[in-house]
């Protein structure tokens, strides 16, 4: 009966030092960025719109859903599109800017 009961416990032990044991480095991948998230949140409303306009012609919506929600997969495709676009002029002043002040210290 000991015995069973030991080999029960060095079961037991391994099991939770398999599941809970840590690593001492764990690879978490690439940092999204906001713009990365927000192009990938393109494609999404993009699909979805395309989805719908599929499923209303196939006759599973009627036509005031789908003009409810066609309205608002398109409000947040613009705000989407709105943000990528100030985010990338940001992005493209901060260039010019850095390029700029280099320029300037080369001259």
């Amino acid at each position: 009966m000991t015995t069973a009961n030991l080999i029960c416990g060095l079961v037991t032990l391994a099991t939770l030092f398999y599941v809970f044991y840590l690593p001492g480095q764990l690879h978490l991948g690439p940092e999204k960025t906001r713009l990365a998230y927000l192009r990938e949140r393109k494609e999404v409303v993009y699909e979805n719109l395309r989805d719908l306009n599929f499923e209303y012609k196939a006759g599973k919506f009627p036509d005031a859903d789908y003009q409810s929600l066609k309205s608002s997969l398109e409000e947040e495709a613009a705000a989407v599109l709105a943000e990528i676009s100030h985010l990338e002029q940001a992005a493209t002043a901060a260039a010019a800017v850095r390029s700029g002040t280099k320029k300037g210290a080369r001259v």
